[in-house]
């Protein structure tokens, strides 16, 4: 008797061997995101803006790199595309243990490899994210996305408590480590899918790099789902990461708590995001995909507000609440959200669509983290976090003044646009 589930994804073992490189390079990601800023903050003495300048290097790839990163994912076999930027990222962050080793680490090669592993992510996550629609079938997107979102939600709660534990037991560099290998891991299993890439046979003529893009830019720019949702996302992300960018330096200072309780409130926190993933079907049947997508956009609001109202003496539970609400929130916005773009964009436009949307909406996160970095420096971190919250809140409106409010199913495929 097999106690493995039969049927469905669970059968599908290329999908199996994504996933497992998913989860593997998640729970990596997750204990660089607490080592990474506790690095800056401990060992290197960072202030509040340098911190959030890390995370504008992180982040700016995205806005510099996405819209002709999305024509050249359309043009490559989008595996081989993913095997090697897993494998060029773990170089990358490999030279922070190293240059920390030589007492050379500085926050100028922090920002240079945040940089570096921005753009190589850019690549990896556009073919990532085109690459799930040509392994499985459209009618098993949503049972695929909330697969890899349930891997994403169990590297949210075990990485951060593991990466809080490892900076207090063996520094931050080490746990640098950690991530590396998870991308050496993640690259090997990317390796060993088997199934052809048909779309690169039957893409089309190439018409130049420039026509490409634009017609990227002008399909979402045009289409009555994705410009509201691309709107939408980029003010979560615009206010979101204003909060993030200072989020650790307000926990570790102001609130001065360990790297280690700063694991345990990030890994009880991010059980929304398992709880999101879980119930994600459930809730777009009952509420609509409109509405779906409106509702958790607006929870991150009242996310935000229980961070700014956290007091000094108690505030771990805050903290928790906030995390959870935040991380149940986006798990639910982002497999709605991604399932409805993949569902309606055309095969040969899935690298140019993610593309532009991706330049619209993690394009605003180093303006993000450049605009939480200077309110805390002028107003203070607990004010940015008012900001924040506030600005969060109105980030449903796009979905809530379009059409994309009263789409109640995942629609059908649409017709290619014109070249």
């Amino acid at each position: 008797m097999s106690l493995w589930p039969h049927g469905g994804l669970w059968r599908h073992g290329d999908f199996l061997r994504l996933w497992g490189a998913s989860t593997i390079s998640q729970l990596g990601s997750q204990i660089t995101l607490i080592a990474l800023p506790l690095l800056a903050v401990l060992i290197l003495d960072a202030s509040a803006f340098q911190v959030a300048l890390l995370t504008t290097f992180d982040f700016l790839p995205f806005l510099l790199f996405s819209l002709p990163a999305g024509v050249w994912v359309d043009r490559l076999a989008r595996r081989p595309l993913l095997i090697a930027t897993d494998l060029a990222r773990a170089a990358a962050l490999l030279s922070i243990p190293i240059a920390y080793a030589l007492d050379v680490l500085t926050l100028g090669q922090l920002y240079v490899v945040g940089f570096l592993v921005g753009v190589l992510t850019v690549f990896f996550e556009l073919a990532y994210t085109s690459y799930l629609p040509s392994l499985v079938a459209r009618e098993e997107l949503i049972d695929g996305n909330s697969k890899l979102e349930i891997s994403r939600s169990g590297a949210y709660i075990a990485g951060p408590g593991l990466g809080g534990a490892l900076v207090d037991l063996l520094t931050a560099p080490v746990a640098i480590v950690l991530d590396a290998v998870s991308f050496l891991v993640s690259g090997l299993l990317v390796v060993r899918i088997r199934q052809a890439e048909e779309w690169v046979t039957t893409a089309g003529p190439r018409t130049g790099v420039r026509k490409e893009l634009v017609e990227g830019l002008r399909y979402v720019a045009s289409h009555r789902y994705l410009w509201p949702i691309a709107s939408c996302t980029a003010i979560l992300n615009l206010f979101w990461n204003a909060a993030f960018a200072v989020y650790f330096v307000f926990l570790a200072r102001e609130l001065d708590l360990s790297p280690a309780v700063i694991g345990l409130v990030l890994t009880v926190g991010n059980v929304g995001w398992l709880g999101g993933a879980l119930v994600a079907r459930r809730v777009t049947e009952r509420l609509g995909v409109g509405w779906t997508l409106a509702g958790s956009a607006f929870l991150f609001g009242p996310s935000g507000v229980l961070i700014a109202l956290a007091p000094e003496s108690e505030p771990l539970a805050f903290l928790i609440a906030a995390q959870a609400l935040g991380s149940f929130a986006g798990v639910l916005y982002n497999i709605t959200s991604m399932t409805l773009r993949q569902s309606v964009t055309p095969e040969r436009l899935q690298g140019r669509t993610v593309g532009a949307i991706r330049t619209v909406v993690w394009g605003v996160t180093p303006l993000g983290a450049l605009l939480g970095g200077g309110l805390a420096s002028v107003v203070g971190l607990r004010a940015t976090f008012w900001i924040a919250a506030v600005g969060s809140a109105t980030a449903a409106l796009p979905i809530v003044l379009s059409s994309a409010r009263s789409l109640r199913r995942m629609p059908e495929p649409e017709p290619e646009p014109a070249i």
